[in-house]
C-alpha cells in the first residue's frame, strides 16, 4: 500500500503534462487558424476582422511603411501621396490617394487622400463588408462610393476654438452613399430610414464599419451626420475603444 501514493502522484503528472500539451498544441493551431483574434500576430488585409484587428489597424500610424506595405500587398490601387503639412494640428506625412483595384468600387470624388491607417481600414470594409453586404440585399456589386472628402483642416463641427477634428489628419472619411453596378444610388441621406434593402444595407456597413474604424458616425448620432457615415482612426483605436453611434 506504501506505493500507492507515488504511483497516484506519478499518473496526476502524467496528466498534468498531457493537458499542458494538448493545450500548447491548441493553442498553436488556433493562432494559426485564427490571426485576427490574437493580439501578437502580424495584421494582414485579407485576415478575417477579429478582435483585434482594429488595434492593429489604428497602431499602424506608427509605422507607416508597414502600413504602404500591407496595402500595397493587398493590390489596393492606393499610391502614396505627397507630405502635407498646414499648420502644427493639420497635415499628414503618410497620405494615400484612394485608387481602384480591378473589379472594385472607385472613389467618387476621386483623388481623395486618407491617411494610410483610413485607407488599410477602408480595404477591409469594401472587401469585407459593403460588398458581401452589396451581394445579400441587392444581388449586385457596388461601383463607386460616393465621399464628402477626408483631409480639411478644421476643428470639431467647423468651431472657432476646441479639439481638431480627425479630418485634419486626413484620419477620417465621410461616406455619403454607393452607386451599385445595375446604377442604383444608395444614398445615406435619403436611405437611411427609408427601410428595405437600402436602409437595411447602409446599416449593415454602419455596423461593419464599427469593428475597424475608431469612430464611426451615422444618422443615429446626430443631425450633424445625416448625410453621411464618419469613419475615423483616433488614437483610441490602438487601444480597442471604438465609438459606434
Amino acid at each position: 500500500m506504501a506505493r500507492v501514493a507515488p504511483v497516484r502522484r506519478a499518473l496526476i503528472w502524467l496528466l498534468v503534462l498531457g493537458l499542458l500539451a494538448a493545450a500548447f498544441f491548441y493553442g498553436r493551431s488556433y493562432v494559426r487558424s485564427h490571426p485576427q483574434d490574437v493580439p501578437w500576430t502580424e495584421l494582414h488585409l485579407d485576415h478575417p476582422i477579429g478582435l483585434f484587428t482594429l488595434r492593429k489597424l489604428a497602431a499602424l500610424s506608427e509605422d507607416p511603411a508597414q502600413c504602404r506595405a500591407l496595402v500595397a500587398q493587398a493590390g489596393a490601387g492606393d499610391v502614396p501621396a505627397p507630405p502635407r503639412r498646414a499648420t502644427p494640428d493639420c497635415g499628414y506625412d503618410d497620405g494615400l490617394r484612394l485608387g481602384r483595384a480591378a473589379g472594385e468600387a472607385a472613389m467618387s470624388p476621386t483623388n481623395v487622400v486618407t491617411s494610410c491607417p483610413v485607407a488599410a481600414a477602408l480595404v477591409i470594409l469594401e472587401r469585407q463588408v459593403i460588398q458581401p453586404a452589396a451581394d445579400r440585399h441587392f444581388g449586385t456589386a457596388v461601383h463607386e462610393v460616393t465621399n464628402a472628402g477626408s483631409y480639411s483642416c478644421r476643428r470639431l463641427y467647423g468651431r472657432t476654438e476646441g479639439e481638431f477634428s480627425e479630418h485634419a489628419t486626413g484620419d477620417a472619411i465621410d461616406i455619403t452613399g454607393f452607386v451599385l453596378a445595375d446604377g442604383t444610388v444608395v444614398s445615406v441621406l435619403r436611405d437611411w430610414r427609408s427601410g428595405g434593402a437600402k436602409g437595411a444595407f447602409l446599416k449593415d456597413v454602419r455596423d461593419g464599419a464599427c469593428r475597424l474604424f475608431s469612430t464611426t458616425l451615422s444618422p443615429d448620432y446626430n443631425a450633424a451626420h445625416a448625410d453621411h457615415l464618419h469613419l475615423d482612426m483616433a488614437a483610441r483605436g490602438k487601444a480597442g475603444v471604438s465609438v459606434c453611434r
